[in-house]
């Protein structure tokens, strides 16, 4: 696992963004796990975060695109911090678009804010989380209205690794065959089971036995298998 993503793991849960208990979801489902990203709320964080998503971008995507796409609300921040940490890092200047939930009609008129995008501009999407994928039948028709555009691809933090309407493959890679470009996350739920599971953070095992067995349960119903059980315990 690429050091990156290992140190990413360790983010969500240090800045209890990822938990795991019992949780209901918004769709009524019952999960063993739950990621809130409106809970990075300090700068110091936000920093961190607009790094990991710029080395997964830089990584999945490289450097040919010119706008970093946040559908409202949760993708504003998440597309500024990045945008601001792809320059830092790779000294690539990459324009900030968003949208506005309500079409303005006055001052800065239109349904976006920030960057406005150009005919023959090529675009990253960028999300928190995608579980069903409706967002971006939001956003994707929002972009192609602004001209000949191309999608390059859509990064999320974290690949839940949930079935979609398909049962062989997940939401994300319904979206990649549905709409016709890449998907990609920073990690995904079988990475963060293999870095977590029977493994100390601060002291304290994350995933123990009792919740590795519900995830097993979960993903037998729900997603893509998870990764093999381990039989050892590290100290971080």
């Amino acid at each position: 696992m690429e050091k990156y993503k290992s140190e990413f793991i360790e983010f969500m849960v240090e800045s209890e963004v990822l938990k795991f208990g019992d949780f209901t979801l918004k769709s009524g489902r019952k999960s063993p796990f739950f990621m809130n990203a409106g809970a990075y709320v300090t700068g110091s964080q936000l920093k961190r975060l607009g790094e990991y998503y710029a080395k997964a971008i830089h990584q999945n995507f490289g450097d040919d695109f010119d706008i970093l796409f946040g559908p409202a609300y949760k993708g504003i921040p998440l597309g500024v911090t990045t945008a601001i940490a792809y320059y830092n890092l790779y000294g690539k200047e990459i324009r900030y678009c968003s949208n506005r939930k309500e079409i303005k009609d006055h001052g800065d008129t239109g349904i976006l804010l920030g960057s406005k995008i150009q005919s023959e501009d090529r675009i990253v999407i960028i999300e928190d989380v995608t579980t069903s994928g409706k967002s971006i039948e939001e956003t994707y028709p929002i972009l192609q209205e602004q001209g000949n555009v191309r999608i390059v691809g859509l990064m999320v933090s974290l690949n839940r690794m949930e079935r979609g309407t398909n049962p062989k493959q997940t939401a994300l890679d319904e979206i990649a065959e549905k709409y016709g470009f890449q998907t990609a996350a920073i990690v995904t739920m079988n990475e963060v089971i293999e870095k977590l599971y029977n493994k100390k953070i601060k002291g304290k095992i994350v995933i123990d036995q009792d919740i590795k067995d519900q995830l097993d349960l979960y993903y037998q119903e729900y997603g893509i298998p998870v990764v093999k059980k381990q039989t050892f315990i590290d100290d971080f």
